[in-house]
């Protein structure tokens, strides 16, 4: 196949890329020159903004196009016009599991109602427009290319050059050994898929002819002290131990959810962290352990605004106080 990938450079779209270049697969990337640099040497490039013109694609066709950085529903339009008719073949669209209003249920699968979006198009990204802009990205997607539209709904994507650091906080931290705080219940939602697998299975939905709406994400019942625990074991020295501290305690010392990543906090979040991944399993998605993934991260330096060591032996001294 002839595979267009709009912002293959980064994250999934470098793993994508290559795994489709494995294939013996054609690959153009579309990128703004900033990180791709020597990066996958037989792709074609081309270099251009999403948001500044298309130009460059005008008079060439693809047998599938992978948009991994489609934010606004604009920005889905104006790719569909800047191609000629039907030269993006299959479109696949990295969506979100951010798109759904409240499950009615654990296990919810892909038909569940999804966040209202009739409004107006927000012109910013916030965790308050997010999960409407995927909504109305989706709509765009399907009005400009068709029912055969492919639309990918990960959860978090964890694995190498996750240029977010999330799951590498953790791994980071119980590779430290000691005791080890962690946010809230162990048994609160959380679901991860590793960029490797996605990007595997991607593939292999464009090579199958797919169509439709797909999780991707580990199956529930799945919580933070199971990801946790499986991190520990692969990375964590003998001794290693987790001290659950309560929200409500975190709340009250001021501690924001960014400062402990993957923390399940919001209750969207919660609710929506328990999607059934049972079509995507069917169709050859093939998820590795989560301690797999913990021993394939590197080294990272830390982020500003996670747990630094003082502030977290702080917390755990005051939490034995209380």
């Amino acid at each position: 196949m002839r595979i267009l990938v709009i912002g293959g450079t980064r994250f999934i779209g470098l793993h994508f890329a290559e795994a489709a270049l494995a294939a013996g697969h054609e690959v153009t990337v579309v990128h703004r020159g900033r990180s791709g640099a020597g990066l996958l040497p037989d792709a074609t490039h081309v270099i251009a903004d999403r948001d500044a013109g298309l130009a460059p694609l005008r008079g060439r066709s693809w047998d599938a196009t992978v948009d991994l950085c489609a934010y606004f529903p604009r920005q889905v339009r104006e790719l569909a016009a800047a191609l000629d008719p039907g030269a993006a073949g299959r479109y696949l669209l990295i969506s979100s599991l951010s798109v759904y209003d409240v499950p009615a249920a654990p296990g919810y699968a892909e038909d569940s109602p999804l966040l209202p979006a009739d409004g107006p198009e927000a012109e910013e990204v916030t965790a308050e427009t997010y999960g409407v802009l995927k909504v109305q990205c989706e709509r765009a997607a399907r009005q400009a290319f068709g029912p055969e539209t492919l639309l990918v709904r990960p959860t978090y994507v964890i694995g190498p050059r996750d240029y977010t650091h999330r799951f590498d906080y953790w791994v980071r931290r119980l590779a430290r050994g000691g005791e080890v705080l962690a946010p809230g219940r162990p048994d609160a939602p959380v679901q991860v898929v590793d960029v490797r697998d996605l990007a595997a299975w991607m593939l292999a939905l464009l090579e199958q002819g797919a169509s439709g709406a797909y999780h991707a994400t580990t199956a529930p019942p799945f919580g933070l002290g199971d990801l946790l625990d499986a991190v520990a074991s692969a990375v964590a020295p003998p001794g290693t131990t987790l001290t659950w501290v309560s929200e409500e305690f975190l709340r009250a010392a001021g501690v924001p959810d960014r400062a402990l990543p993957l923390w399940p906090a919001d209750p969207h979040t919660r609710t929506t962290s328990t999607a059934d991944p049972a079509a995507a399993l069917a169709t050859g998605l093939a998820l590795r352990p989560v301690a797999e993934t913990a021993r394939g991260i590197g080294p990272f330096e830390p982020q500003p605004e996670t747990l630094t060591p003082d502030r977290e032996a702080e917390l755990l001294a005051a939490w034995h106080r209380r």
